[in-house]
């Protein structure tokens, strides 16, 4: 099968489902709104394109959730099964998660910040229940499996290195099977003094995850860079951890962070200080490692012209600017026409926008089929 990731439409919020060549799917978060009118039903999609087990039932090789916030966590309890795989049961028809990717110290400073939302104390709990299991059993079976992005404080994760991931390092297999892809953990990175704590206490902590999607034999056919709700301050230290090794950050398509929000590239409050706020340059630095033909995506609502921030029209401006330089583009999924989520194939040949499908009914109130489309 051709390698795609597929972005949905989740308003302010994320959630993308990476499907590699050899059929294994990754799902980075999830927000699953009520379906109504203009809010398209992104569970009924993504079921439409998972595969089902020997025992029937639907399931995600790997699910990763960058941080537990609600608009990236919604829906976990309503729509995915959480316990010992024996406990699913056909009348829900949940789908199972084979392997979480979790990260301990993202919990840690969002529980200290504010309290969890109960879909986000579900996935902790099921997370603390899984590496339990392990620390009794060692590696299970699929819907046993997680994998910890990130060393956790005072040595809580010393016990867990088959299933601990460390800043900067790399792996490329789910469920204990090499697959298709090369990711690196960028962040979460441990704090290491006061003055660290107090910045990541005022700003989202999230997992920075770049992934290389492999194609058509080729390991780097195309780079991602997904990093949640993650602010200004961590890009900061991103880019004072990375800045003598840039190929670490480069990418050719960035969900950009925060649903495009300015907070992520500036310490000035947007509406505080309009076209006065000052950009950090080294959060943009952090941002800016493009590659030729780059797309920044903007999981958001429409962004305006307006004092929102999220989005925000001057982060959208300046990620613009990013990749003007090299031929790139920037999207923000709520533009585009219909329901559909955003899909990007990847070949050999790097990442390609899919062409959406438009339905018979659009079709001939629009007209759209007397002539052939053009091709963008």
């Amino acid at each position: 099968m051709t390698a795609s990731t597929v972005h949905f439409r989740v308003g302010n919020g994320d959630m993308a489902l990476i499907e590699l060549e050899d059929g294994r799917t990754i799902l980075v978060d999830v927000n699953a709104r009520q379906p109504g009118a203009d809010i398209p039903d992104v569970i009924a999609q993504l079921r439409k394109r998972l595969k089902r087990d020997a025992s029937g039932r639907l399931y995600l090789d790997a699910f990763l959730l960058t941080h537990p916030d609600q608009d990236h966590c919604r829906g976990l309890r309503e729509h995915f099964h959480l316990g010992p795989p024996e406990t699913w049961f056909k009348t829900s028809d949940k789908i199972v998660i084979r392997e979480m990717w979790s990260s301990p110290i993202v919990f840690r400073r969002a529980s200290r910040d504010h309290k969890l939302c109960e879909d986000a104390d579900a996935w902790a709990c099921e997370a603390r229940r899984r590496v339990k299991r392990f620390r009794a059993l060692g590696i299970g079976s699929d819907g046993e499996r997680i994998r910890i992005m990130g060393e956790d404080v005072d040595g809580k994760t010393d016990d867990l290195g088959p299933i601990l991931v460390k800043i900067d390092e790399e792996f490329s297999s789910i469920c204990s099977a090499t697959s298709q892809f090369k990711a690196r953990l960028i962040a979460p990175m441990p704090a290491s003094d006061n003055e660290e704590d107090e910045i990541l206490s005022k700003n989202n902590s999230s997992v920075i995850l770049g992934l290389a999607i492999q194609a058509d034999g080729y390991a780097d056919a195309s780079r991602y860079l997904f990093g949640g709700d993650a602010e200004v301050g961590i890009w900061e230290q991103v880019w004072d951890r990375n800045k003598e090794r840039k190929h670490v950050l480069e990418y050719d398509v960035l969900v950009a962070p925060h649903h495009c929000s300015w907070r992520s590239l500036s310490w000035d409050s947007w509406s505080d200080y309009g076209e006065d706020a000052e950009v950090s340059e080294a959060a943009r630095s952090a941002l800016g490692q493009a590659r030729s033909g780059a797309e920044v995506i903007a999981s958001s609502k429409k962004v305006k012209d307006d004092h929102d921030d999220p989005p925000c029209i001057r982060a959208k401006r300046e990620y613009e600017d990013i990749v003007e330089p090299q031929k790139g583009t920037f999207t923000c999924i709520a533009d585009r026409p219909g329901s559909d989520p955003y899909e990007i194939e990847v070949t050999h040949a790097g990442h390609k926008p899919k062409r959406p499908t438009v339905s018979a009914t659009v079709a001939a109130s629009t007209g759209i089929g007397a002539t052939p489309l053009p091709h963008g």
